[in-house]
């Protein structure tokens, strides 16, 4: 099941439960309080959750997660906020610790040579958002990379029809913002992010997970930073 039918499948059930509660207490059958102590929480443990099903760079969304539900505990009475205080940073620096240790090498190879491609070749292309939409489109042109920022905007990168000769790599970083960049068949993608209550969905069919090897000699190389915000790549 692709990841993004999980999404859905998440807040669905999310507001079929939300409905049915409002539906049984206006029948009188039931007086369940949907402002329990803490409730705001959901904001921040709901989106993380479904996060961890939909978008690579699961680092940010597990952080969300347990911040949401330790404030959750706090707001409940179970464990005092200044308990939930002390423990924030040390679980923070373990999490990202287990980062370290679990990261794949295939994942520890591809940074690799993200590092390599920015030391070698600067992104001729440099696209800003602001509190706007920006659409680029490179049909018939040559393209050796780019960087994307987007911040309370959006940006959509079409390169279904650019010429793109070599491995390169595109730099995006989204704050409060969406990034969609739409790649070409022929060419095959590789993703490294890191993110907080956001991240990357490839919607692209991927040969590694199909068990397959690639038989497309093109790489772009996809650095994805994320805060609030997300990449799509179609």
């Amino acid at each position: 099941m692709k990841n993004q039918y999980i999404g859905r499948i998440i807040w669905g059930i999310a507001l079929v439960a939300v409905g049915t509660i409002f539906a049984l207490n206006a029948l009188g059958i039931t007086q369940i309080s949907i402002f329990f102590d803490g409730w705001w929480t959901l904001f921040i443990i709901v989106p993380s959750f479904v996060c961890l099903f939909t978008r690579r760079g699961k680092m940010g969304c597990l952080i969300g997660l347990v911040v949401g539900v330790s404030l959750l505990l706090s707001a409940q009475g179970i464990i005092s906020f200044a308990t939930v205080w002390k423990l924030a940073i040390p679980i923070i620096i373990i999490l990202i610790g287990l980062r370290l240790i679990f990261t794949s090498p295939f994942q520890r190879q591809t940074n690799k040579i993200i590092r390599g491609l920015k030391r070698d070749n600067e992104a001729p292309v440099k696209e800003t958002a602001a509190f706007s939409a920006q659409k680029i489109c490179f049909d018939g042109q040559v393209f050796n990379g780019a960087v994307l920022d987007a911040v309370f905007g959006s940006i959509s990168c079409d390169l279904r029809n650019a010429i793109i000769e070599k491995d390169c790599l595109i730099s995006a970083s989204a704050v409060f913002a969406g990034i969609e960049i739409k790649v070409p068949d022929h060419v095959h993608v590789e993703i490294a992010s890191d993110s907080l209550f956001g991240g990357v969905s490839d919607k692209k069919k991927s040969t590694k997970e199909q068990g397959g090897q690639s038989n497309k000699t093109i790489t772009l190389f996809i650095e994805a930073h994320c805060v609030f915000g997300g990449v799509d790549i179609t």
